[in-house]
């Protein structure tokens, strides 16, 4: 995401372009990938939100009043919203006038994102924790009446204007987490209901902007919201971000986001001190980075900045467990899996299409996050065990008993991307170095998503972007009931690992509960639903004159604090 910085009447205005921009739309329940929920957190808010500057990460009151009172056997959580914070002023209201936001409306939004007619891949933050969730969701998906937001539900009460009553099944100690995500926003019942269908495209929310026009695949436009409850920016003791401390949010007025897909043109405009940020693509890392890692010196030069920083995620290619060539638990198809990973020279992937700023995966836990083990992975290249594998799952060179050759499919996005298209041909040869043919099909970011939500895959090229500090965001991927629709986009199921995770999910963090962690975390390195990839590296190259940013592992509601200077 990017700024540049244009005159304005009297002050500069930032605006922001986008390289992608091909994301979903606004409604929250629907905004399972990166894109649409850094778009989502722009105009919608929920009670808590992580502290910007703070390390480790905590949470801190948004639209609550306080962190919640929580009841000695840890099953009620009881918060007490701001009065005071308005929906903005929109069509689906009457008169057009927007109206304060009460702890119903909470009720209704965490309703919405349990609703199955929904098929939100956000539902696993309720479905599974929270008192009637569960009886809920089956009663609406067996009938065909609408869809009743009214009726008295155990899990979610309004118990006056301003208090909200959240009430578990079981101890949850995940829930502060999850309620900073999007999933947990809070939208008015009047524009989903005015706005129907379409609702996607119209956000009516409290956060810092709110949509001002928006044309797919070439401009999105955003303005501060007039509504916007009056927070500043937080006090803090790092010299970097006094100049802000206590000034009003956001602290840039427009933000205008592009549909770039060409990094030649991202990086022209980077050069030429339009953009306040750029990334930097393989071709060019060895003319901005020199052999030390460091910033080249014309670029530092100018005041740009370079940011080294891991990321807590994991990238891999997942098979679908429930395809009849791929999937299942046999011991042939196990190997199968084990094989196709092993065919892949992920290191040489770093070394080529990373420039080393990536490494190879041995864990789908990520470095920095307890449960994440740093042990070898069992499954690292290797192409003799590849094709001893591959002949022990019956298809010794590649070829079944029958002499028909073995074919896969893979699915990526990024279709007209020349990276992916790179990184789809490295696969190829990857897997055609064991006999196997692989057919990697370019799909557009929104098709990709559906056909992986829906589990329209036989194998798939994924990375998860953890959403919280807590391995148990991964291993939710792995659980059984989590399957597709859900976020368990394998569709893999292991009673052992299903038995552990629903016992570990209730666990308070403890070092029996990490052990616990690592321990599932190698159950699933043994079946192998994942071929496991990389962990990478973030190099971000900003402009001087752009403030205030610190990288953050959960970045979503983190633009208001963003700040450009006069240059």
């Amino acid at each position: 995401m990017l700024f540049v910085l244009f005159p304005g009447f009297g002050r500069a205005e930032s605006v922001l372009y986008g390289v992608g921009g091909d994301f979903k739309g606004f409604d929250p329940v629907d905004a399972g990938d990166v894109e649409s929920a850094d778009q989502v957190g722009r105009v919608y808010e929920g009670l808590l939100e992580y502290a910007y500057l703070d390390r480790p990460y905590h949470v801190i009151p948004r639209l609550a009043e306080a962190l919640p009172e929580v009841s000695a056997d840890g099953l009620t959580y009881t918060f007490k919203i701001k009065k005071g914070i308005r929906f903005p002023d929109d069509p689906c209201f009457p008169g057009g006038k927007g109206r304060e936001v009460t702890a119903q409306d909470f009720v209704y939004s965490f309703l919405r994102t349990l609703n199955p007619r929904l098929q939100s891949q956000g539902d696993w933050i309720f479905v599974n924790h929270v008192r009637g969730a569960q009886e809920w969701v089956d009663r609406v998906s067996s009938s065909k009446d609408p869809v009743n937001y009214d009726a008295p539900f155990p899990g979610f009460v309004a118990t006056d204007r301003y208090t909200l009553q959240v009430n578990l099944a079981k101890p949850y100690p995940q829930l502060l987490w999850v309620l900073t995500m999007q999933y947990a926003f809070v939208v008015p019942r009047e524009a989903v209901e005015f706005y129907g269908k379409d609702f996607r495209n119209h956000p009516v929310g409290t956060g810092p902007f709110r949509l001002k026009a928006w044309r797919r695949n070439y401009r999105i436009e955003y303005e501060r919201n007039p509504f916007f409850s009056g927070q500043t920016f937080p006090a803090n003791t790092d010299p970097e971000f006094q100049a802000d401390v206590g000034k009003p949010l956001p602290l840039v007025d427009r933000i205008i986001e592009y549909d770039i897909r060409e990094y030649y043109t991202t990086w022209q405009m980077f050069l030429g001190g339009q953009l306040y940020s750029a990334g930097i693509n393989k071709d060019y890392f060895e003319k901005v980075i020199s052999p030390q890692l460091e910033l080249s010196g014309d670029l530092a030069r100018r005041g740009i900045r370079l940011q080294k920083s891991p990321l807590l995620n994991t990238y891999y290619l997942g098979f679908n467990m429930l395809d009849p060539v791929v999937g299942g638990m046999s011991e042939p198809r196990k190997k199968l899996r084990q094989a196709f990973a092993s065919a892949l020279n992920v290191k040489k992937y770093c070394e080529v299409l990373t420039n080393n700023r990536s490494t190879p995966a041995t864990s789908p836990i990520p470095p920095g996050v307890a449960g994440h083990e740093p042990k070898p992975y069992p499954h690292a290249y290797d192409l003799e065990r590849a094709k001893r594998l591959l002949a022990e799952a019956g298809y010794p060179g590649g070829k079944d008993a029958k002499g028909k050759q073995l074919r896969l499919t893979m699915i990526m996005p990024g279709a007209g991307s020349t990276d992916a298209r790179q990184a789809a041909d490295f696969y190829a040869e990857q897997l055609r170095a064991i006999g196997v043919e692989l057919e990697v099909q370019m799909l557009t970011g929104a098709e990709y998503l559906r056909r992986e939500h829906e589990g329209e895959t036989q194998i798939f090229w994924a990375g998860w972007v953890i959403d919280y500090p807590d391995a148990q965001n991964v291993l939710q991927l792995f659980y059984g009931p989590n399957k597709c629709p859900g976020v368990n986009a394998t569709n893999y199921q292991n009673p052992e690992f299903d038995k552990l995770y629903e016992h570990v999910v209730s666990m308070a963090d403890s070092p029996e509960r990490t052990a616990l962690y690592a321990k599932m975390a190698d159950i699933v390195v043994e079946d192998c639903p994942w071929a496991l990839m990389t962990y990478p590296l973030a190099y971000g190259l900003f402009q001087p004159w752009f403030q205030n940013y610190k990288q953050h592992a959960f970045p979503y509601a983190n633009w208001k604090y963003f700040k450009v200077l006069p240059h």
